[in-house]
């Protein structure tokens, strides 16, 4: 299962500057990839995880902007088409073929 994040925050001033990148920096440190600015996401082991994430996320979002979710499978991920570029080196190190089922 794949949580997919999507976020556009203002950054008109230094303080909300410093809450993108506040942001930004917890999506990484929690494991996130980005997949293209302000979209990242996040491989979970199974739809239940990927809720209980979603609510300790809504306690660390900021207060202004949009933020976006979308839960997909990773035989609806494997479908997404790319028309321009190619895939990261992120993505293409970490994927769900990564990761040992146990």
């Amino acid at each position: 299962m794949r949580l997919i994040l999507f976020f556009d925050l203002p950054v008109v001033s230094k303080e909300d500057r410093r809450i993108y990148a506040t942001f930004r920096k917890y999506l990484i440190k929690n494991g996130y990839i980005m997949m293209q600015y302000s979209v990242y996401c996040k491989i979970f082991a199974n739809r239940e995880a990927a809720v209980k994430h979603v609510n300790i996320l809504q306690r660390n979002v900021p207060q202004k902007g949009q933020i976006r979710i979308l839960l997909v499978t990773e035989k609806q991920y494997a479908k997404i088409e790319i028309i321009v570029g190619g895939k990261s080196n992120q993505e293409q190190v970490i994927n769900s073929d990564a990761f040992i089922k146990l």
